[in-house]
């Protein structure tokens, strides 16, 4: 099968079977997980000109998890968050009623999506973005 007959066959996978397909790569292929989201490698140092006068870009450490849609499962998307947050049910309905919201703040990546696709099997829509 080439690269062309898998891509054409991956669009028509959910959301949800393609965050499966990410995770189980990373699995597979654990350098996967240490590459940039480009998929190249960049060697450090090198000595090129001008002297280390460029800043090198670190990743991000802590990430945001947000609420950006809810479905049409309300209430299980509320007991969801409830139990990302130990909020309330009052405070944890509210937060639902008023999405986007952020439901996770300065985690670690693991955590975020952890979160994400307890949020996804609730029936919500969440994103995690660099804290």
């Amino acid at each position: 099968m080439s690269v062309d007959e898998i891509v054409e066959a991956l669009k028509g996978i959910t959301l949800a079977e393609a965050e499966e397909l990410v995770e189980k790569l990373t699995e597979a292929f654990p350098k996967l997980a240490e590459m940039p989201a480009g998929g190249v490698m960049m060697m450090a140092g090198g000595g090129g000109e001008g002297g280390g006068g460029g800043a090198v870009e670190e990743e991000p450490t802590e990430f945001n998890l947000v609420l950006t849609g809810v479905g049409e499962q309300k209430v299980q998307v509320i007991k969801a968050v409830r139990e990302l947050t130990n909020l309330g049910l009052k405070e944890a309905k509210e937060a639902v009623e008023a999405a986007p919201y952020t439901v996770l703040e300065a985690v670690e990546k693991e955590a975020a999506e952890a979160g994400k696709e307890k949020l996804a099997a609730a029936g919500a829509t969440a994103e995690v973005k660099p804290a």
